[in-house]
This record gives C-alpha cells, sequence and structure tokens, in this order.
C-alpha cells in the first residue's frame, strides 16, 4: 500500500512538471497602444463622416491629415491638421490603469492654447481597437459645455477614427483616416 502511493505521488508530481502556464493575455489597452505604435513616423488623410454641428460643414471641406509622429513606450502624439491649421495634437499617454487622451491646442507660434489639454482617461471594457475616454473634471471645469463629452479613438487594420459625442446636447464628430494609403504630411 504504501509503495501504491508513492508511485502515485511521483506520478502527479511528474505530471504536475509538465502543466505549461498558458501564455499572458495582452490587456486590450496594450494591444491599443502596439497598432498606434506600428503605425508611428506615418501620416493619412482622412474624411469627416458625422458632423452634426453647424461649423462642421466648413471643416469638412479641409484637407485633413493625421500623422503618428512621436512614439515613445509612455507616450504617443499625434498631430491633427486641418487644411493650413496645424494647432491641434492628440496626446495618448499610459496611466497605471490604461490609457489617457488629451488635447493639445497650440497658437501657430507654439505657444499654448488657453482651451488645451481637456479629455480624459480611457472607459473601462474598452477594447483592443476602440477605446472610449469620458470628460475628466479637468475639461469639465475647463470647459463646463464639454463636461459630458466621450472622445474615441479606434484602430482598426485599415481604418483609424476620430470621434466626439455629446448625446445629451445632440453633438457628433467623426474623422476617418484610411490607414492603407500613407501621404505625406505638409511641413
Amino acid at each position: 500500500m504504501r509503495m501504491a502511493v508513492t508511485v502515485a505521488s511521483s506520478s502527479l508530481l511528474l505530471l504536475a512538471g509538465c502543466a505549461t502556464t498558458p501564455p499572458a493575455v495582452e490587456a486590450p489597452e496594450a494591444s491599443f497602444w502596439s497598432a498606434l505604435q506600428a503605425r508611428c513616423g506615418k501620416a493619412f488623410e482622412g474624411r469627416m463622416t458625422i458632423g452634426t454641428d453647424p461649423g462642421d460643414a466648413d471643416f469638412g471641406k479641409e484637407r485633413m491629415v493625421m500623422q503618428v509622429a512621436s512614439c515613445t513606450p509612455e507616450e504617443i502624439r499625434i498631430p491633427f491638421d486641418v487644411g493650413a491649421n496645424k494647432t491641434r495634437t492628440w496626446v495618448l499617454t499610459r496611466t497605471s490603469t490604461g490609457v489617457r487622451l488629451k488635447h493639445d491646442h497650440r497658437h501657430p507660434d507654439g505657444k499654448e492654447d488657453a482651451v488645451s489639454q481637456y479629455g480624459g482617461d480611457a472607459r473601462a471594457g474598452g477594447t483592443a481597437t476602440r477605446q472610449d475616454f469620458p470628460a475628466d473634471a479637468f475639461t469639465a471645469n475647463l470647459l463646463p459645455k464639454a463636461a459630458t463629452n466621450v472622445w474615441t479613438i479606434e484602430v482598426q487594420p485599415q481604418l483609424f477614427a476620430y470621434e466626439l459625442r455629446r448625446e445629451e446636447q445632440g453633438r457628433r464628430f467623426r474623422v476617418e483616416f484610411d490607414l492603407t494609403k500613407p501621404v505625406e504630411r505638409a511641413p
């Protein structure tokens, strides 16, 4: 009997040693980040697909180009040019809980605009291809009408999209960029 227990124990130890640890599953935010990093240095032309504000019609007539211009392990900067206006940059940073989106607005001379650095942290439940960023307290204080904004960034194999929703006011804005055709960004 004692020998049977020893053999059984040895067999269990051998089987336990053969078990493999499953590969770590990459969090959706990490996959999202990697998809952006893979496009670093490239620019893409886009078009407005939704615009509910009266000013959007003129905005939508301009050439729109985004460039994943600079990438570090902690930050990705994406300038968004609308015609000759090169004052907007989407800034994504990694945080201990996920990803943060901020809007960096500059004057043509490079000085920061008074309305800048608004945005928020990605909402829980984002995916590898889509992250929603509800407005944070800083945004609500800076721009009270934007307190309920939700910005979305999507990174699909062939599409990058930036979207703004302010549902209770009926405000929607979306720009989509074709990731299959890199373009030159004007200096």
